[in-house]
């Protein structure tokens, strides 16, 4: 057949070739690019898929960022701790030192104070000054805010770390199930009658030998006990009228960690024996920790100390004497924990099992220390722990006390970086690089493979073009036929 107004075989071929010319393009395309997928007619399905990890991997990487953030917050906050640490061991040296009396001058001691003054001074500057890209750190900016606590039930209340999630405050219920108690051992009767007895008495603090006369009385044994209770942790008070029923000897302290031991010297004469609560008659016994939870949670306990630390709060406190020791009635307390803490995003959605929260107190003179032992400021002149006061002893137990709390804080921070920060970085950092991986199987170019299809495809657009040439130049073979 020979025909003119329609060339099939050119129409074919130059529907091959527009075919084979795109192919071109699209490879062209992919290695310009590097991408497989560019636009969603590529691969609408895989565009999808792509574009949901690409938005991980962001996420993923700001959470990185997130974390590295938080280790400078953290590694700003302990340099500071660190100067305060040693500030804190200079000022307690100076107490000491100035406890040396006998070998120490009145214009001494004054010197040591004014150093005393000066390092107080500069531990509430530090604190007041100590801040990461305008946040201030350790001036209680990143403490938190309780409200509704009886000072009549707990004494002390330090939160270390509590998440918020979606409540405007967290609740916390403190019930005590047992007391603390002191140790205790009681000696009966009026007092030392026929013969002149030595007894050792041991306490947390030391052991002190005391010998009474045959004649003592209950009140001679108390006065005793009582004058070295600084030497043994230990004191006494007379039972019944004017100690007609004995002696009661108890620790200072509450709990396990404090006890006493009464030895008797006079090989064994039982001239003071002693027995516990239970009446039996011993030489050494130990006090009780508190029995307590906080939000149903059981707590670890330390006298009247109480602590408990999961993943939604870490709180610990002191109970009052009133409250949680020796034969009170039991009974529970509540507050709220209403603001404050530091929020950590650490995870790649906004969740609150992907936040941390963590407590950073004050280390203001005025805030190291506590209610039962006293705080750093009262060392200054003219307040109550002054080298002045001559109180040495209480003075070194706020020193104490405070060199506890910055050290802590400083352990909990490095707990921090180290067993969450840390890790949580090299999870993300794995996650990141696998949704990469994955992302880049869905959406970027295979060059060995996309660079075949480029030859492939400028082959068949050279053939297509001759072909197309050949179909042209085919109709013209009807002019032969016109006899032209």
């Amino acid at each position: 057949m020979s025909r003119i107004n329609s060339n099939v075989p050119s129409l074919i071929a130059q529907r091959h070739l527009a075919r084979s010319q795109q192919s071109l393009g699209l490879s062209l395309e992919r290695l310009s690019s590097g991408l497989k997928i560019s636009r969603g007619k590529d691969d609408p399905a895989g565009l999808i898929v792509s574009e949901r990890l690409r938005a991980e991997i962001s996420a993923v990487n700001q959470a990185v960022d997130n974390s590295l953030r938080a280790i400078n917050v953290i590694a700003t906050t302990e340099a500071a701790l660190d100067e305060v640490a040693t500030i804190l061991n200079d000022i307690n040296s100076l107490v000491i030192e100035a406890a040396n009396q006998g070998a120490f001058s009145p214009e001494e001691i004054a010197a040591n104070q004014l150093q005393i003054d000066a390092s107080i001074d500069s531990i509430t500057r530090i604190a007041n000054t100590t801040e990461f890209a305008g946040r201030k750190l350790l001036n209680g900016q990143l403490d938190y805010v309780v409200s509704g606590v009886s000072t009549a039930q707990l004494a002390d209340v330090k939160v270390l770390g509590a998440k918020f999630g979606s409540q405007a405050f967290v609740p916390v219920r403190v019930n005590v199930s047992a007391s603390a108690q002191q140790a205790q051992l009681r000696f009966l009767g009026p007092g030392i009658s026929t013969t002149a007895a030595s007894v050792n008495i041991t306490g947390p603090d030391g052991v002190v030998t005391l010998s009474f006369p045959a004649s003592a009385t209950s009140n001679d044994i108390v006065t005793a006990i009582n004058t070295r209770t600084d030497s043994t942790g230990v004191n006494a008070t007379a039972l019944g009228t004017g100690g007609a029923s004995g002696v009661s000897i108890q620790s200072i302290e509450y709990g396990t960690n404090a006890f006493i031991s009464v030895k008797e010297l006079n090989n064994g004469t039982g001239l003071f024996n002693v027995i516990d609560r239970a009446d039996s008659t011993v030489t050494h016994t130990i006090g009780r920790d508190a029995t307590a939870s906080i939000n149903g949670v059981a707590t670890t306990a330390d006298g009247l100390k109480i602590k408990v630390s999961d993943s939604f709060l870490s709180v610990k406190m002191t109970l009052d004497e009133s409250f949680g020791g020796g034969s009170v009635a039991l009974g529970t307390s509540s507050f709220a924990i209403t603001d404050g803490g530091a929020l950590f995003q650490l995870g790649p959605e906004v969740n609150t099992n992907l936040q941390e929260n963590i407590g950073v107190q004050s280390i203001q003179a005025n805030q190291l220390g506590d209610a039962l032992v006293g705080f750093l400021s009262q060392l200054k002149s003219g307040q109550s722990f002054s080298l002045v006061s001559e109180k040495f002893k209480e003075a070194s137990q706020v020193i104490d006390e405070s060199i506890t709390q910055v050290s802590t804080l400083r352990g909990r921070l490095g707990a921090f970086e180290r067993n969450t920060l840390e890790p949580n970085i090299s999870q993300l950092r794995i996650t990141a690089e696998n949704l990469i991986s994955s992302q880049s199987v869905i959406r970027d170019t295979d060059f060995a493979q996309e660079t075949s299809e480029l030859t492939r495809s400028q082959i068949l657009v050279q053939a297509g073009n001759s072909v197309l040439a050949i179909a042209n130049a085919q109709s013209q073979s009807v002019l032969s036929l016109l006899g032209g």
